[in-house]
Formats: structure tokens, C-alpha cells, sequence
């Protein structure tokens, strides 16, 4: 038994869920604010300052600093890629291919594989005529900050591979019903910026898909 030392006392003051970095998967924990003390004979005597605060996982029992709440919980992650599909389909077919029923469909089956199960046409017109109606008195720039609103969050959480195909979820909308219009070109390249897309390889990814069989 140790005679003296310093301890550190935890006091619970928060709790949630967050992505647990040694889980390795989302898990509850405690935020908890640490007070160093000096102790003797199992007795605190001094206060020997403040610890930073710190997340403890309610499986594993690590400590982990704040910054972990930064990295969304795998179901928050899934919503931010449902999100992000459908905000593209959307912007495509505001781009110029809502007139195509070919294009339609495949807005829609893109949008259900994403995870919206219950979507359909008449729901996603619905949603694109008020989005055109907003977007036609905020003007294009108000457009592409919204886009980037609801990518730009999502973007450091993917691989380049998760990136480019949510690029090209979009792209297959546009070429739905042949070659891309300039508006949907323009438009696609938006959102290759929001996802911190090269330039370059935006061009690339867009030309290859248009090479590329339906």
C-alpha cells in the first residue's frame, strides 16, 4: 500500500453516445471532469489542479479526450450518407432533369437504395418543386452553399472511394436520359467540391462515367 501520492477523483457530468475509438463501434459513455489530489495515508489532503475532461466508454471503461465526439456514431453516419444521396439526387434533377420520367426513376431508386425505403416520384417532385421555387428567388449561390451544408460534414468521415461514389450516384442521374446538360455538369461539379473532390479527378470520374454503359 502506497503512503502518499496523487489521485485523481472523477465526477460525472454528462453522458451520450459517441464512436468508441478501442470498440471499435458506438457505445454510451460518461463525460467526467477529473480533480488531482494529494493523498496520504488514503486521505486527500491538497488539491493538486485539474485534469482535462475526458469520455469513458461504459463497455470498455477507457478514457478518451472530447475530440472523439467529433467522429459520428455509425447510425449518425449512415444518416449523413442518406442525407447526402438524396440532396444530390435532388440537385440533379433541379440542374435540368426533372422533365425526364427515365431520370425520375432512376432519382428514385437511387434515393431508396440510400435508405430512403418509403420514397417516391410524386414525393420526390413534391420536395424538387418547393426546392426549385427557393433556389429561383435565392439565386445558385445560396444553391451550392446549401450543397455544401449538407456534404461538406460528411466528406472527412469517407475514403476517396466513398467520395467518388456519391459523385457518381449523381452522375447516373444526370446521364439517366443521355449526355450530361451544362447546368448538370455544373452541378456536379458543385458537389465533387463539397466532398473536397480534385478538380481533375471530378472531370475524370464525370467523363469516364458518360464512356461508361448504362
Amino acid at each position: 500500500m502506497r503512503l502518499a501520492g496523487v489521485r485523481t477523483s472523477w465526477r460525472t457530468v454528462g453522458d451520450g453516445d459517441f464512436f468508441c475509438p478501442a470498440c471499435g463501434g458506438d457505445r454510451s459513455y460518461r463525460r467526467r471532469n477529473g480533480r488531482r489530489r494529494f493523498v496520504l495515508l488514503g486521505v486527500p489532503l491538497l488539491t493538486r489542479g485539474t485534469v482535462p475532461p475526458v469520455l469513458e466508454c461504459a463497455a470498455c471503461r477507457g478514457h478518451f479526450g472530447t475530440e472523439s465526439l467529433d467522429h459520428p456514431t455509425s447510425y449518425r453516419l449512415a444518416a449523413l450518407l442518406r442525407e447526402a444521396v438524396h440532396t444530390i439526387a435532388l440537385t440533379v434533377l433541379t440542374a435540368g432533369g426533372c422533365e425526364s420520367r427515365t431520370a425520375r426513376e432512376t432519382a428514385v431508386a437511387t434515393v431508396r437504395d440510400a435508405g430512403f425505403t418509403e420514397c417516391t416520384e410524386d414525393r420526390l417532385m413534391t420536395l424538387l418543386a418547393a426546392l426549385r421555387a427557393e433556389r429561383a428567388l435565392a439565386g445558385s449561390v445560396t444553391a451550392e452553399i446549401e450543397l455544401h451544408e449538407a456534404l461538406a460534414p460528411l466528406a472527412p468521415h469517407l475514403a476517396a472511394a466513398g467520395r467518388e461514389s456519391l459523385l457518381l450516384h449523381g452522375a447516373r442521374i444526370a446521364l439517366a436520359d443521355g449526355q450530361y446538360q451544362a447546368a448538370e455538369r455544373a452541378a456536379l461539379e458543385a458537389v465533387g467540391r463539397s466532398l473536397r473532390i480534385d478538380e481533375d479527378e471530378v472531370d475524370r470520374l464525370l467523363t469516364q462515367a458518360a464512356r461508361t454503359p448504362s
